[in-house]
């Protein structure tokens, strides 16, 4: 971001003037939070490095009053609603988050960028997302998001009734297929390593899924589209769509350094608010909850937002109190 007098952004970069919070991720969940707390009358900056998990679909669906609206206009209907009540949005990647304890009776953090740029901020939430890790087989990349699918209540309905497959080897693909069920009757379960018991295997027969046991060497694709499955033995599958259960790794590193407690699962433990372990500190979306949803992420950042802001006028009282005292202003 180029550094003028007319950057409003790049000016408060310069002079170091602090923000009430500082958000880091600027999808669903990060804009969510941004645009209650700026209506709140809090300085926000929200720095996003522009990667968003669902840059390759091309529609989302299922939320509410938007189903069918692309990822990308949602975000850009976000940037922009933040961005008219004040907030500042910042192009970057966080390098860093820093506690610098309490000052004046405030908590304070440093939030850095990887180009060296430091944000001060009384708040951090951190709003990072996920990445998926999916089979290293070829095609999938390149079809990820477009016919190599992997939430059918996300996708499940433009694929209805189609030739469908699900690919194993991931945990949770056996489940996988009989929720893909659900939306056609042409579904192939394509074990790709995984061992079926004899009761798993009698399910699938049930359910009049088919299953093939030989591994699958790449996908199959034709104008543009996917049309099948290649196995190892030559034989191609046709499908038209398949679903793959990948493995969700939350991108929460910037939490970790930061000392927040894990649960069990190993990932960063939240309350209901999305408050971490580290005061001062929320989460928010994929980076905590790798089940979320779109819409589910968004009403993760709006109730950390407001807990935030709340916590903000617990941590103002004593010092107006102090001031008023002393004769200082508030």
């Amino acid at each position: 971001m180029t550094e003028n007098a007319q950057d409003p952004v790049a000016a408060r970069h310069r002079d170091g003037a602090p923000y009430d919070v500082v958000v880091v991720g600027g999808g669903a969940a990060g804009l969510s939070a941004a645009l209650v707390l700026v209506r709140s009358r809090r300085r926000v900056a929200v720095v996003d490095a522009g990667r968003p998990r669902n840059a390759p679909a091309a529609h989302m669906q299922g939320f509410l009053g938007s189903d069918g609206l692309p990822p990308s206009e949602l975000l850009a209907r976000g940037r922009h609603e933040v961005a008219g009540y004040g907030g500042e949005l910042v192009a970057g990647t966080v390098s860093s988050i820093t506690a610098r304890g309490v000052s004046g009776g405030r908590r304070w953090f440093d939030v850095t960028l990887a180009d060296g740029t430091v944000l001060r901020a009384r708040r951090v939430l951190v709003t990072t997302g996920l990445r998926d890790d999916v089979p290293d087989l070829p095609g999938v990349r390149e079809r990820w998001g477009r016919d190599l699918l992997h939430c059918p209540y996300c996708h499940g309905y433009e694929v209805r009734d189609q030739p469908l497959g699900v690919l194993g080897g991931t945990p949770g693909a056996l489940a996988h297929a009989h929720l893909v069920r659900q939306w056609s009757d042409d579904v192939v379960f394509f074990s790709h390593g995984s061992t079926l018991s004899a009761a798993e295997r009698e399910q699938l027969v049930a359910r009049a899924i088919g299953v093939v046991d030989v591994p699958v060497v790449s996908l199959v694709v034709e104008d543009d589209r996917l049309a099948g499955v290649e196995l190892a033995d030559g034989q191609v599958v046709p499908r038209t769509a398949v679903f793959v259960r990948p493995v969700l790794v939350p991108n929460d590193a910037l939490l970790t350094d930061l000392g927040c407690a894990t649960h069990e699962g190993g990932g960063v433990a939240v309350d209901a608010t999305g408050r971490t372990s580290v005061p001062g500190v929320w989460a928010a979306g994929n980076a905590v909850d790798p089940r979320a949803q779109v819409i589910t992420a968004a009403g993760g950042g709006s109730a950390a937002a407001i807990a935030i802001n709340n916590d903000l006028v617990e941590e103002d009282l004593p010092v107006a109190v102090a001031n008023f005292r002393h004769g200082l202003p508030v």
